[in-house]
């Protein structure tokens, strides 16, 4: 019974914390700090902002098979799944601890969020709203979709606008601002209206793809919650370059919460489908 209770929390912790993935070494040489700096010098925070948008990771449809690992509580535990991806339209995930079995599935969507657990057949039903409310967190589906294929947000405003500030920490570019908001075309809301987020990106100087990045709610300074997200092992994929593994952490008054992503089996541009049925023998749960 507590390992069945244990696999429980897991999925639908799983589930909810994927709504939301180091120190690097000391700067080299000044020839290549050089090298680094004069186009920054020259162009600013706009040479970053073009360079890490043509570089990203573009794709209409991903899917990926994963092996993950999440730690809570210095409590470890090992699942496997695969994930899909709808540009700017839906994720799906499916979760199978052991056996090929499936014990989870999440269907996200810009307006719902489902998640089905077979363990004991339960499903939820609900928005971001009242997910962000559980995990006193404030996310979507692009910052998720971001998160996942190691990209910057698409619908939140870039450093054209004069809120980023950019420097060299370490070999790398690092954007900083402490007031990004949701573009006013894509607002929901004004509820997304009044959202400002603290944000950190660091970009390698050479591919500026995103190797780190932090976010939390500027209203939530206070609290110290935030997520990181770190991201290596890039590959090419589809003549792009693609992370495999990421680690993400949620860090809050407690102990953090990490969840290590390694992806395999990925293929892109092939239109999938989102099955998600839910048993009239289900019951609905309401957090």
């Amino acid at each position: 019974m507590f390992r069945r209770l244990q696999h429980t929390k897991i999925v639908y912790t799983t589930g909810f914390l994927f709504l939301f993935v180091v120190l690097l070494l000391l700067a080299g040489c000044s020839v290549q700090r050089k090298a680094i700096k004069e186009p920054l010098k020259e162009y600013g925070v706009d040479y970053l902002f073009d360079n890490m948008k043509k570089n990203e990771f573009k794709f209409e449809w991903l899917t990926a098979n994963f092996s993950a690992e999440i730690e809570i509580d210095k409590k470890k535990n090992s699942f496997k799944g695969m994930i899909r991806i709808r540009k700017d339209s839906a994720i799906w995930i499916s979760i199978t601890p052991a056996l090929g079995i499936e014990v989870g599935r999440l269907m996200i969507t810009n307006d719902s969020i489902k998640l089905l657990n077979r363990l004991n057949s339960t499903y939820f039903i609900g928005d971001f709203k009242k997910i962000n409310k559980i995990l006193s967190a404030d996310i979507d589906l692009d910052m998720l979709q971001g998160f996942l294929a190691g990209n910057d947000f698409t619908y939140y405003e870039n450093g054209e606008l004069g809120k980023f500030k950019a420097n060299i920490e370490n070999k790398e570019y690092h954007l900083s601002t402490a007031e990004r908001r949701k573009l006013k075309k894509h607002i929901r809301s004004t509820e997304d209206a009044d959202r400002l987020f603290i944000q950190n990106i660091w970009l390698k100087s050479d591919s500026f793809k995103i190797t780190s990045l932090s976010i939390k709610e500027k209203k939530l300074k206070e609290d110290n919650r935030k997520l990181v997200v770190f991201y290596d092992d890039f590959r090419q994929l589809d003549n792009q370059l693609f992370p495999y593994h990421l680690l993400v952490e949620i860090f809050d008054k407690e102990e953090p919460i990490k969840i290590n992503i390694n992806y395999y089996k990925i293929t892109t541009n092939i239109p999938q489908t989102f099955p998600f049925t839910i048993s009239s023998k289900y019951q609905r749960i309401e957090k």
